[in-house]
């Protein structure tokens, strides 16, 4: 890989690192080619992203982003998982690690808030920001249908009240 190359890489990185909502950091030795495609795939699906860079060039990208405290992160086979969703890439990353022994999670940072392991792992059991708008709709929407329940019981029960005596006078 020549300088511009490099250059190029650290950019994108650096990029990725401000723009991203999570980024998670895990050991990978040991894994195949299979295994990493899957993890790739895995990620894409739910909007994210699976890197691996060199420590040396990943710590350069993380300079004066706000996920810079996880520098310390970068020693060994690591590769990185970043999601603009804060959960997307913690919950793929610790559902693959669940199934794979050979992906240990180091920790990660959300925002300028860096997370061990741990952190990671409780990151990944939140709902996901869809998950969420999905309940706060169902909330909103529930009131308003009982609303519209109650007001339209009155004119219902009328209706089968008029309808009851048509029937009678016709029969009559």
């Amino acid at each position: 890989m020549d300088r511009a190359e490099k250059r190029e890489l650290v950019t994108g990185l650096n990029e990725a690192f401000s723009n991203a909502g999570s980024v998670v950091v895990a050991h990978y030795a040991g894994i195949t080619v299979a295994q990493m495609n899957d993890l790739r795939s895995k990620m894409r699906a739910a909007g994210g992203t699976v890197k691996v860079a060199k420590n040396r060039l990943a710590k350069i990208a993380l300079q004066g982003t706000e996920s810079e405290g996880i520098v310390d992160l970068f020693k060994g086979q690591t590769l990185i998982a970043y999601s603009e969703d804060p959960v997307a890439a913690p919950k793929v990353a610790s559902d693959f690690a669940k199934g794979n022994g050979k992906l240990v999670i180091l920790g990660g940072a959300m925002g300028s808030t860096s997370l061990d392991a741990d952190g990671v792992k409780a990151l990944a059991t939140m709902p996901s920001l869809d998950e969420l708008r999905a309940k706060i709709v169902g909330m909103i929407s529930t009131p308003a249908t009982r609303i519209a329940q109650v007001v339209n019981a009155p004119a219902g029960q009328l209706a089968r009240v008029f309808g009851a005596y048509a029937r009678k006078d016709e029969a009559a």
